[in-house]
């Protein structure tokens, strides 16, 4: 990785919050929590992950631009726009749905994000090979990446997540999905020892199943879809009311579409004993807590 291209971000170093609670005190349970949220104030949790591989490939073309797509509440857009910003790249966006105006859509206006809404029916079809040479003969110079940077430049840098961490001390390994390219990342730096618990954000999203097989080899993983509040996206007092007690007691902000049903789940399957005495989590925190303004 191109190192002058990273210093251009300022990161903190990553850190790990040990969770200080006397439910998983009296449960014989310690959760760590990779701090992905507290790298950077813009670009944090697993977006730089996903992102910089991409930025450097796109630097090694000689593209002019970024483009991407998302809904109007993207992390993943948001991410982009700022690193466009920082690198000096143009970015495009490609908005699903009617034109609408939220903190998330005005930041990346001002770090310079072109936003171009189409419809939701259009939208589904951004995968496919002729609607890709469509934005691409319409826009020429651009780089394109995927929804959530779900490429193998996105998985690249979503292996190298957990570099330095020991592994060793953990049963366990958990993160929220949405895409799955980070998923697949933790699962293939994860050690036989570990078990990797992907945490569904949306309903009916046990068909990624298929997918991480094909990106993965490993075997040591699960999928849990019994914490996605009704939908990618929705959420109710009930998870809230968890959030606003989560913050009080940890001092740790948790993102409502994502971490924040991660580690709902997390503490139920904790109190319902579905865990052994004495295990040892690291759960990640993907970040996206710009995504709590809406």
């Amino acid at each position: 990785m191109d190192t002058k291209l990273v210093s251009l971000f300022e990161f903190q170093p990553l850190a790990i919050s040990s969770l200080q609670d006397e439910m998983l005190d009296n449960k014989k349970v310690q959760i760590d929590i990779l701090r992905l949220d507290a790298m950077h104030p813009e670009i944090s949790g697993n977006k730089w992950f996903k992102l910089k591989y991409n930025l450097q490939a796109a630097y090694e073309r000689g593209a002019k631009s970024l483009l991407s797509f998302g809904g109007a509440y993207s992390n993943h857009l948001h991410a982009l726009a700022f690193a466009g910003f920082k690198t000096k790249l143009k970015t495009i966006g490609i908005i699903r749905g009617e034109e609408v105006v939220n903190p998330t859509l005005q930041d990346c206006i001002v770090w310079g994000m072109d936003l171009h809404f189409i419809s939701r029916e259009k939208y589904r079809h951004k995968t496919e090979v002729s609607f890709l040479e469509e934005i691409q003969s319409k826009f020429p110079h651009a780089y394109i990446i995927p929804e959530g940077a779900n490429n193998e430049a996105g998985l690249l840098g979503c292996n190298e997540i957990l570099q330095g961490i020991p592994l060793a001390n953990y049963q366990y390994i958990a993160a929220s999905v949405g895409t799955a390219t980070t998923l697949c990342g933790l699962i293939n730096a994860s050690l036989g020892s570990n078990e990797v618990l992907g945490f569904l954000a949306m309903k009916q999203g046990l068909y990624l199943e298929e997918e991480i097989k094909q990106r993965t080899t490993k075997t040591n993983w699960r999928l849990i879809d019994d914490y996605h509040f009704g939908g990618f996206g929705k959420s109710n007092a009930e998870l809230f009311t968890f959030m606003d007690n989560f913050t009080t007691k940890h001092n740790i902000d948790l993102d409502r579409v994502y971490t924040a049903k991660m580690m709902y789940g997390m503490y139920d399957l904790i109190q319902a004993n579905r865990f052994e005495h004495n295990a040892k989590f690291l759960v990640i925190h993907t970040g996206g807590l710009q995504g709590n303004r809406q």
